[in-house]
C-alpha cells in the first residue's frame, strides 16, 4: 500500500518474472461474538509466501483470554492445523476493536496468563487505532523502499551506469522523449529502459521498436513505481554496464516524488499544454527534480500557459533547478537535453573514480 494516497493492494508485476505472493499488508480477518452480543473483529496479517496450493484450514483451536479494566472478558480462539504454517511469534502484536469502537491492543506470549489491561492506560479509540496504524505501515513502507534504492544505487553506481528517472503527468510525452533520445544515442553506448505502467505493455513495446531493451512493469491499482520493482526488473533486463538505464515512471505528479529508486538523477517533464502553474499546485515533484523539460513547447503560440512563467515557478520551488524547453516534434531543445546527459555521465564517472 501506498504511505501516500493509500493506492496498490495487488501485486505489481514485471514482465516476464513469474511467481506467487501477496502484498505486504495481505492479511485474513477474524470476528468474535461475545456472550452478551459483543462484536471483536481483529485481522492476522501474513509475512510470508505460498504457492499456488496453499490452503488456509483452520482448526484446534488455542484460545485467548483478555481482561479489560471494567472487568469485561474477551474469549477468541485462533484455529491451525498443525501443518499450518501460520505461527505467531512470541511477542507478537494484536489489535480488537470492540462494538462500541474501543480498540483492545495486546502481545501473545507463550504460556503467559490472561491478558490484564492496566486501567492506569485507557483504550484508545478506533480513530486513534488507525492512525497509529496507519504510520506505523507508512514508516515500515518507506524503509524496505529505502533500503532497496540502497542496493540499486550502489549496483548502479559500481557498473557505472546513469540511471534517470523520468516522471511526468499522462501524455506529458515521457515515452516519445525516450524513443527520440534513443535515436539519437544508440551505439555511442550501452541503452536499456524499464516502462511503469498500470497497465498494458505498449510503451515498452514502443521502446523495443528501436532496438533497445526494455521491460514493462504493470503497478497494478499502483500510482508509482518502488525500488524493489526496480530491482526486479532490474534482474530480468540486466544492467546496461557504462551504459543508460532509463526508469519511466508511471504518469502521476504526485507519488513518484516519493520515492527513492537508485536513481542517479531525476527528470520532470511538464507539459506546456498542462499550464504554468503545475510546479505549485505539485511541489514535492518539482523540489525533487534536477532537470525540468518543458515540453510540447512548439504549441506555445496557440496556449495561454507562458514558459517563462513555468520555469520561474519551477524555481520559486527548488531555486537554481535547470530547465529546458524542448518540442519532440520540431526537434528544438534535443542538443541541450543530450548536453545534459553527457554532463550527467561525466559526474557520474568522476563520482566513481
Amino acid at each position: 500500500m501506498c504511505g501516500t494516497c493509500g493506492c496498490g493492494g495487488e501485486a505489481a508485476r514485471v514482465e516476464g518474472v513469474g511467481g506467487h505472493h501477496h502484498p505486504a499488508d495481505h492479511a485474513h480477518s477474524h470476528e468474535h461474538r461475545l456472550p452478551d452480543g459483543t462484536v471483536v473483529r481483529h485481522a492476522h496479517p501474513h509475512a510470508h509466501e505460498h504457492g499456488e496450493d496453499h490452503r488456509h484450514d483452520h482448526h484446534d483451536a488455542s484460545e485467548h483470554v483478555h481482561v479489560l479494566p471494567d472487568g469485561t472478558t474477551v474469549r477468541h480462539s485462533h484455529p491451525h492445523l498443525a501443518e499450518d504454517r501460520h505461527e505467531h511469534a512470541d511477542d507478537t502484536e494484536h489489535e480488537h476493536v470492540l462494538a462500541d469502537g474501543r480498540v483492545v491492543r495486546h502481545r501473545h506470549v507463550a504460556g503467559a496468563a490472561p491478558h490484564r489491561h492496566d486501567p492506569a492506560e485507557p483504550l484508545v479509540t478506533a480513530q486513534e487505532a488507525r492512525t497509529a496504524r496507519l504510520v506505523r505501515v507508512e514508516q515500515d513502507l518507506f524503509a524496505r523502499n529505502d533500503r532497496f534504492a540502497a542496493t540499486n544505487r550502489t549496483l548502479l553506481r559500481a557498473t557505472r551506469t546513469l540511471c534517470l528517472n523520468v516522471m511526468s503527468s499522462p501524455g506529458a510525452g515521457k515515452t516519445s522523449l525516450l524513443v527520440a533520445t534513443i535515436e539519437r544515442l544508440k551505439g555511442q553506448c550501452p541503452l536499456a529502459v524499464i516502462e511503469g505502467d498500470q497497465e498494458t505493455r505498449l510503451d515498452a513495446e514502443r521502446i523495443r521498436g528501436t532496438g533497445v531493451p526494455a521491460i514493462q512493469v504493470n503497478t497494478g491499482k499502483g500510482c508509482h513505481l518502488e525500488a524493489n520493482q526496480v530491482a526486479e526488473a532490474l534482474g530480468a533486463l540486466g544492467v546496461p554496464q557504462r551504459g543508460i538505464l532509463f526508469i519511466e515512471n508511471v504518469g502521476n505528479l504526485v507519488c513518484p516524488a516519493a520515492f527513492d529508486l537508485g536513481e542517479a538523477a531525476r527528470v520532470v517533464l511538464v507539459s506546456l499544454t498542462e499550464g504554468d502553474d503545475k510546479p505549485l499546485k505539485y511541489p514535492d515533484m518539482f523540489a525533487r527534480a534536477d532537470l525540468v523539460l518543458i515540453t510540447k513547447i512548439d504549441l506555445a503560440p496557440h496556449l495561454d500557459a507562458d514558459p517563462a512563467v513555468l520555469e520561474a515557478r519551477a524555481r520559486r520551488i527548488k531555486p537554481g533547478v535547470e530547465t529546458i524547453r524542448l518540442s519532440i516534434k520540431t526537434g528544438e531543445g534535443m542538443e541541450a537535453w543530450l548536453a545534459w546527459i553527457t554532463a550527467a555521465r561525466a559526474r557520474l564517472g568522476a563520482a566513481t573514480g
